[in-house]
């Protein structure tokens, strides 16, 4: 019940009453016009070749009138920038729509087809009528979306020639004259570069991204207009096998393949003026693949300096020895377009130290670690001489390096100026060993590039205690460090793959600190490719191998539409994956005898049965109890996640049935695991009580004893410790920012002794490791869930799941004794969310931004009865809860009063 507050205001101020609360904006005039900015279409700035006739289209607004608020828009749309006026917008012009709506607003219009272009616009009106300048203009063009689009054929290199890991494939084509734009569409089985005239395309790295080569592979689409040239060009395409390697599933080449066709758009038609056939010439260029044995090692790249090509004008390359191509048979599977950003260089980091090991052997540390490549500028070499590079991402008890298989070799032209750098393979490391060099490297002359996915940092968070500090940045960047190729892995130095449960354990956070629709776009499209026919999902996506998990694992199809439908807004995710996740839940339900859920078999794409997972010593996370409840909790959850998708889907029988077997499948868990003397679930553990505690499992009547059960055990039993692994780090966290537990999480963070995130810190890590003590990886994503605390909790700003997309915020901060102030920014489809508080005195004074089209409720403490909100002091009536405000920039301050939870 949220009845209206009543508000005694001692300067004029404007109150505007509506729902369940009261919005009050500034009495101030408009001084400046609002303006539309961050224009994006299918989540993308610009994209070229996007996968659907259907785009949506989003905008921001930015004003800086407090209530700002759109009320209607216009939307124009042309094929030609020319035409982008109301007289001539020949695609849509939607008039003036009385609608709030400024994310995902569907296209009307005249139908696309693969190769449509479209410029658009937008302009936005007010409460009061007053209308916006129109937007920045915004393009997009569309895929080939059919089989029938594509004229080209599949091309490589043969084994005989020796040249199929990294081959270099060349064709010219002539250009008459130049027309309003030219496409190169591009379909590669590994990764792919393009030089056109000596230049690469973009900057973009190591693409496509990934996908599940036996159901389909994508591509990109480059616009090299400004990139041909009226005349001769030359075009060249550089390989590398990546991923696509054989023994994988779709793997039927060796080496990698690529088919790619050149279009010009010429008074509205599109001419075909290149297409992959055998006409193509190929070379072997100088990099080659070293010691890829996907799992346990991902070796890397050896680089021939002699095979260097240096002039790469028509007339050089000309000179140089080709060979023909292949065509490749390749089996029939979904071609797409990709719908994630590229990947890209993020950052440049110099060497922190360089250490003589031996003689003409050095090891270089970083400084940090992370997931990339590295540049090595070499002293004068010897013809022929090679020089050897090996990463690992930490050091032994010993000082030793810990040899991860990850390597690449040198070998030196003699030409003076030497130079190494990555192209087709990256590392997971820290350190570097270089052996074999005639003289100790300089700091200078090394340098490492951190690449991932060009994704938008979407959050920042600082607060007075130094220690939360550290423990977000580690989080932060350990979650960049592992979201290369449009998916997160686990590790990047020993697995790389998509395992949902490390994925479920930090999907929340990392679409907190990231804008990430697009790569769960590209990530999910893997998952829903994974399915087997009997309804059964592996724990990873791609899926080249088996590999460990359980029904935490395989419900991140569920999990992970539902939020990140929660953080986008968009209903695509729960549309188009929907059957999947029920026949999921069909598999699930074969192996749930008198419907408790037990070990299901293990198969060619999965195995192990995990419930928790890294736990810290002292726990059993393999208990077969513990395991049973950790699962049946987690599909308690699914059920749970599926009937609130069937309500937004509209389908509401599916909605009730799901319901059902929650509440059916809740009362059977706590029914079997439920010890009513020791009031725990279970073996006790974190998890074990948490999880019921989270998924509701535990009747009103118990909650209290079990909430002190949970403390019992973390206090006594552990000394105050977190004590729980991949699973239990995300759920305990989402229990304890649910019931205001701030008080308990922070002094668990403050440990500095084991284990904690602490004690990681004090140990040397710069990225999460994948263990409490003794780990295999120093780059995981284990227990990266824990970084939603320092947002929803501390921070303050909580999505109100019933408004998805952050419509509607709780802004709410739970203030542990210890911290003093904290200032929190959070990137939403609307725009940016900023609550800055400190405590002064008796104060708690807290500054916040709210964009144009979110609704915020500020909450505000029980007994609390005073408070200023932009110099006005307001007096609330006795026992509400909260004041909705809207867009605009605002000062609170109101009475502080500390208390431990």
């Amino acid at each position: 019940m949220n009845p209206k507050p009543i508000f005694k205001l001692k300067q004029a101020a404007i109150l505007l009453s509506f729902g369940i609360t009261a919005l009050l904006i500034s009495s101030c005039g408009s001084r400046y016009a609002a303006k539309i900015y961050d224009l994006h279409c299918e989540n993308l700035i610009d994209p070229v070749g996007i996968g659907t006739t259907s785009p949506r289209f989003s905008w921001k607004t930015r004003s800086e009138t407090n209530g700002t608020q759109q009320t209607a828009f216009q939307l124009l749309m042309a094929s030609d920038i020319s035409l982008l006026n109301e007289k001539s917008a020949d695609l849509s012009n939607s008039g003036k729509v009385s609608s709030p709506a400024s994310v995902l607003v569907p296209y009307k219009g005249r139908d696309l087809k693969s190769r449509s272009v479209g410029y658009w616009k937008v302009r936005i009106w007010d409460k009061k009528g007053e209308v916006s300048k129109w937007s920045s203009i915004g393009h997009f063009t569309v895929g080939l979306l059919g089989a029938n689009d594509w004229k080209s054929d599949y091309i490589g290199m043969t084994e005989e020639n020796n040249i199929s890991e990294s081959p270099l494939l060349r064709a010219k084509f002539e250009l008459k004259k130049r027309g309003q734009k030219i496409l190169l569409y591009v379909n590669s089985l590994g990764y792919h570069e393009i030089y056109i005239n000596g230049k690469k395309i973009g900057d973009a790295v190591l693409s496509p991204a990934v996908s599940q080569f036996n159901k389909r592979s994508q591509v990109i689409t480059y616009d090299v207009s400004s990139n041909a040239r009226v005349g001769e060009n030359d075009l060249i395409i550089r390989l590398g096998r990546g991923w696509y390697d054989m023994g994988l599933p779709g793997v039927t080449n060796n080496g990698p393949v690529v088919r790619a066709q050149l279009e010009q758009l010429n008074s509205g038609n599109w001419e075909t003026i290149l297409v992959t056939n055998n006409s193509w010439k190929a070379r072997k260029s100088e990099y080659s693949l070293v010691g890829w044995n996907l799992n346990h090692g991902f070796g890397g790249e050896r680089v021939d300096g002699a095979s260097i090509i240096k002039n790469w004008s028509t007339e050089s390359l000309d000179k140089l020895e080709w060979f023909p191509v292949s065509q490749v048979s390749i089996p029939e599977h979904l071609v797409t377009p990709q719908m994630t950003e590229p990947n890209r260089i993020q950052e440049t980091i110099k060497a922190a130290s360089i250490t003589e090991i031996s003689d003409s052997s050095y090891l270089v540390d970083m400084g940090k670690s992370l997931t990339g490549w590295i540049k090595v500028n070499f002293p004068p070499l010897l013809k022929g001489q090679e020089i050897r590079m090996e990463y690992c991402d930490h050091l032994d008890s010993k000082g030793n390096f810990v040899n991860r298989n990850q390597r690449d070799f040198y070998v030196a032209s003699g030409d003076g100026k030497e130079t190494f750098i990555n192209k087709f393979n990256y590392h997971g490391f820290r350190y570097i060993r270089i052996s074999k060099l005639p003289e100790k490297p300089t700091i200078e002359s090394i340098t490492a590039y951190l690449i991932h996915t060009d994704y938008k940092i979407a959050s920042s968070f600082e607060c007075s205690d130094e220690d939360i500090n550290r423990i977000h940045d580690m989080i932060f960047y350990t979650l960049r460090c592992l979201s290369l190729g449009g998916y997160l892995v686990d590790c990047p130095q020993i697995e790389r793959l998509g395992y949902g449960g490390d994925g479920n354990a930090s999907t929340e956070t990392a679409q907190t600190m990231f804008d990430l629709a697009p790569l769960y776009s590209n990530w999910l499209q893997a998952w829903g490719d994974c399915i087997r026919e009997d309804g059964g999902m592996p724990h990873t996506a791609p899926n080249p191998f088996p590999a460990g998990g359980g029904p935490y694992w395989c419900g991140f199809i569920i999990s992970a539409s539902w939020k990140t439908y929660l953080s986008s807004g968009d209903t695509l995710f729960l549309k188009k994956y929907y059957t999947t996740m029920q026949q999921w839940l069909n598999y699930v339900e074969k192996y749930s005898p008198s419907g408790i859920l037990k070990r299901w078999p293990d198969t060619d794409y999965r195995n192990w049965y995990l419930g928790d997972w890294a736990s810290p010593e002292g726990i059993n996370e393999k208990s077969e109890t513990s395991v049973d409840l950790v699962n049946n909790s987690s599909v308690c959850m699914n059920y749970d996640y599926m009937q609130k998708i069937a309500r937004v889907l509209g389908k509401e029988d599916d909605a009730q049935k799901y319901a059902l077997k929650r509440d059916a499948l809740k009362i059977l868990v706590h029914q079997t695991f439920y010890d009513n003397v020791k009031n725990i679930y279970a073996d006790g553990y974190q998890i074990d009580l948490s999880f019921p505690l989270l998924a509701e499992i535990v009747p009103d009547s118990l909650v209290h004893k079990v909430k002190e059960s949970l403390y019992y055990e973390i206090e006594e039993n552990r000394g105050g410790h977190i004590a729980c692994g991949l699973v239990g780090v995300p759920v305990f966290t989402e229990w304890a920012i649910e019931n205001q537990a701030a008080q308990l999480v922070y002094s668990m963070l403050k440990k500095k002794d084991y284990p904690g995130y602490l004690f990681m810190i004090e140990n040397g890590a710069t990225t999460t490791w994948e263990n409490w003590s003794n780990p295999r990886s120093y780059i995981h994503n284990c227990f990266n869930g824990i970084g939603t605390w320092f947002y929803q909790a501390v921070g303050g700003i909580r999505m109100d799941k019933n408004y998805p997309g952050y419509q509607q915020i709780i802004i709410q901060p739970q203030i542990p004794d210890g911290i003093t102030w904290a200032n929190t920014t959070k990137e939403t489809p609307y725009g940016p969310v900023v609550v800055n508080w400190k405590i002064e005195g008796s104060e708690i004074k807290m500054h916040l931004e709210i964009p144009v089209g979110v609704k915020s409720k500020v909450v505000i403490p029980d007994g609390v009865n005073n408070y200023k909100l932009n110099e006005e002091e307001l007096v609330v009536k006795t026992g509400e809860k909260a004041v909705e405000v809207i867009s605009g920039k605002y000062d609170l301050s109101y009475q502080y009063k500390a208390k431990s939870q």
